[in-house]
């Protein structure tokens, strides 16, 4: 008994702190790997609350006249449902495709910046705890997974549910953001030897085109979400009309987000079907060079054709026009893709498995979503359908019946690259059938449910001739999927435990994330092959017929660029659409009467201009702290980079004297729209500017140490990009609202 009990003891002991040791090392790890592989579970956690609250929905609408929920409890079910699978579904499981797959695909060893991967993964982590925290508060957000005003004002929401739901975005936003500048600069700067541009797997290049959507689409959220929780909290009025604010701002901005949110989530999906498809063709897919160019078509597009979703609000004929034509322009990039890939599998030597019959329903399914959005670009069509099931079932097409069934495509695909074994064909193809007849049982009628006149958005209905039959039909195909997705999960676990040992190439693959094993070691490659064409570990497998023997394509020039520049211009670009914003919000707010000069009014422009001045200066004497740095000149730097410091401290203290003499004549951000608009963007540019003498005085810190040397100036010339925008945004904001140029 007493030798049992020792070894008992001894096991436990030896156990725990393996164990800890584990979960610390995935916790505190910067493998882009395990990264990539904590998305992906967080992602798929949050889609089992998300269907689970799909399927009460689905339940309570089963019948007509159903009391299975309350309309409180739906309302907020169907909040948080899409909110879940837009932002904590969707978005971070392609983060995490992207963080595991692209840098094995351009043959790096890491991101471009690990420990910045890891921030973006946990604040986005804890801001979708936050959200879902809400549920615990008793009352989580019910106004829609867009939030409209005035629904999520106070006088409508007063609890707060739509506060955790701002916050909560908030986080996730600057995550996503941080995790998309990791994305673009890893791309354009850490490719292998040989992997132009133009030789990138299409799985990247769609990354590379959805990470400038994220850079450039989500700013238009955060001000969004900034300006409405200044109105929660503190009471101003941007999105109240009877104070003057206006309820479509909201819309705009929110829809300038969410409309390039569609391709943000299916663009990836696009590109794991441009990988799935030529492998079990044995083909290079045809016409690489229209798919990625129809890309860029996409992302430029996509940023002209937001308010198609706001066809009922009443912009007038003109905008409407623009707008019609906008989304029927965007639908031909996007049937180029379909053709492409059709012609790949054309005479293709078909290896029709699990994987290729996901891609091959992604098809079929995204072309039906296809065809009903272009119907919604006809404007008398979008008015009588536009608040009906049939907006629900166009929209499901597109990001189930396409994006979802391109992930499961991708999973049967890379899931040997990163276990090591092979997935059960026969489960996939369980699943597969489930996931087929369930998906468009459930959405198919729908479109039907729409032309019939069910709205969307209503926890019950009443009892209509065929309502009940096909919403009964829609509650059993969810019960389909559910199941088909527990078949998923039952697969994955069998086959970790005891599936088929894959080996490193099982599918004969083209792209480079198949030269490594399977999985892939701590830093990806022992040697990267020679990259010569698109194909190169086709070119490494089958010399006799390799693809650079046959078809030139554009060398690589060996041109990088410098990874901080890089990620500060792409954080730049990020910031200015934000700045951009607000500033167009102030210039609406402002110009659309001329009842009195406000500006001279309440502001001192001469005062203003003179501590400007001081701020202006600022970016020569950093020009100058720069070249001092370049030469060696480590005490002149010093001496320049402390002057930058007190000139930027100085405007710093001319705003909070310009606060305080505006707060002691009662003037407040909720005040009027003035006052809002002038408070909140001066205000984030106090941040930034606060934020840019944070990092300017590290820089000198570092500078006194001597750990700030001439071959770390490119550091410093990052911090300098952010540092000349602070001053270039304020010259804006001084213009535009001091001196009244655009009122």
């Amino acid at each position: 008994m007493t030798t049992g009990s020792v070894e008992q003891a001894d096991y436990t002991s030896l156990e725990s702190p393996a164990n800890y040791t584990r979960l610390l090392d995935w916790v505190s790890t910067l493998d882009h790997k395990k990264i990539g592989i904590m998305y992906i579970l967080t992602a798929v956690f949050y889609l089992g609350i998300g269907g689970f609250e799909a399927l009460l929905m689905r339940i309570q609408l089963a019948l007509p006249n159903n009391t299975f929920l309350g309309p409180k409890m739906f309302n907020q079910l169907f909040t948080m449902h899409g909110t879940t699978m837009v932002f904590l579904v969707g978005m971070p499981i392609l983060t995490g495709f992207a963080n595991y797959f692209v840098p094995l695909m351009i043959g790096a060893r890491d991101v471009a910046f690990p420990r910045l991967n890891s921030f973006g993964f946990w604040i986005f982590f804890f801001g979708a705890a936050l959200l879902h925290f809400s549920f615990l508060t008793g009352s989580a957000p019910n106004a829609g997974w867009f939030n409209y005003v005035p629904l999520s004002t106070k006088a409508y929401s007063s609890l707060q549910g739509v506060d955790y739901w701002i916050i909560g975005l908030l986080l996730m936003g600057i995550g996503s953001v941080s995790g998309a500048i990791n994305i673009f600069a890893t791309i354009i700067s850490l490719r292998a030897p040989g992997m132009s541009l133009q030789r990138v797997p299409l799985f990247v290049w769609m990354m590379l085109m959805q990470v400038i959507l994220i850079i450039l689409a989500l700013p238009a959220l955060n001000s969004a979400l900034a300006m409405l929780l200044i109105d929660r909290w503190l009471g101003s009025a941007f999105f109240d009309p009877s104070r003057g604010g206006s309820a479509v701002l909201w819309q705009h901005y929110f829809w300038i987000f969410g409309h390039p949110e569609v391709y943000i989530l299916i663009l990836p999906g696009f590109g794991m079907i441009s990988e799935v498809i030529p492998v079990f063709s044995r083909k290079p897919i045809y016409g690489y060079t229209f798919v990625a160019a129809s890309s860029v078509a996409i992302v430029l597009l996509g940023y002209g054709v937001w308010a198609h979703h706001m066809f009922a609000v009443g912009l007038g004929m003109y905008a409407d026009i623009f707008f019609a034509v906008g989304s029927l322009l965007i639908a031909i990039p996007t049937g180029i893709k379909v053709f492409n890939w059709t012609a790949t599998l054309w005479g293709g030597e078909i290896n029709f498995n699990t994987s290729l019959h996901f891609a091959v329903a992604f098809l079929l399914q995204f072309v039906i979503g296809g065809l009903t959005g272009i119907m919604f670009a006809a404007v008398p069509i979008d008015w009588q359908l536009t608040d009906t099931y049939f907006v629900v079932a166009h929209f499901h097409y597109v990001l189930i019946g396409g994006l979802v069934f391109a992930l499961f495509s991708a999973t049967y695909y890379w899931f040997p690259k990163m276990t090591g074994r092979m997935l059960n064909e026969r489960l996939g193809l369980t699943q597969f059938w489930l996931w087929v007849i369930g998906f468009n049982m459930t959405f198919m009628v729908q479109h039907f449910l729409g032309m019939m006149g069910m709205p969307r958005r209503v926890y019950t209905y009443a009892d209509n001739p065929g309502w009940a039959l096909l919403n009964g039909v829609a509650s059993l195909g969810a019960v389909f999927m559910a199941v088909g997705t527990l078949v998923l999960l039952w697969n994955i676990a069998v086959s970790l435990k005891r599936g088929k040992i894959a080996g490193n190439n099982p599918w004969d693959a083209f792209t480079l994330e198949w030269a490594t094993t399977s999985p892939p070691p701590t830093e990806n490659f022992e040697t990267v092959p020679e990259i010569k064409s698109r194909r190169p570990v086709w070119d490494l497998n089958h010399p006799e017929s390799a693809d650079w023997k046959a078809e030139s394509t554009p060398e690589d020039k060996g041109r990088r660029g410098n990874l901080p520049k890089i990620a500060a211009w792409a954080f730049i670009a990020s910031e200015a659409v934000f700045f951009l914003l607000l500033l167009v919000a102030y210039v609406v707010f402002n110009t659309r009467s001329a009842e009195e000069e406000v500006t001279s009014a309440v502001l001192d422009v001469k005062r203003t201009g003179i501590f400007s001045l001081f701020l202006i200066s600022s970016s020569v004497t950093f020009w100058i702290a720069e070249r001092f740095l370049k030469r060696g000149m480590q005490k002149a730097f010093n001496i320049t980079l402390g002057l930058t410091i007190l000139l930027g401290i100085t405007f710093l203290c001319g705003q909070a004297w310009e606060y305080t003499g505006l707060l002691m004549d009662n003037i407040t951000i909720n005040t009027d729209l003035f006052s809002a608009t002038f408070f909140t963007v001066t205000g984030f540019h106090g941040i930034h500017v606060t934020a840019g003498v944070i990092a300017l005085i590290v820089m000198l810190i570092l500078g006194l140490k001597g750990s700030l040397t001439a071959r770390k100036s490119n550091v410093f010339a990052a911090v300098g990009v952010y540092w000349h925008f602070v001053d270039v945004v304020w010259i804006a904001v001084f213009g535009i609202i001091y001196l009244g140029l655009l009122q």
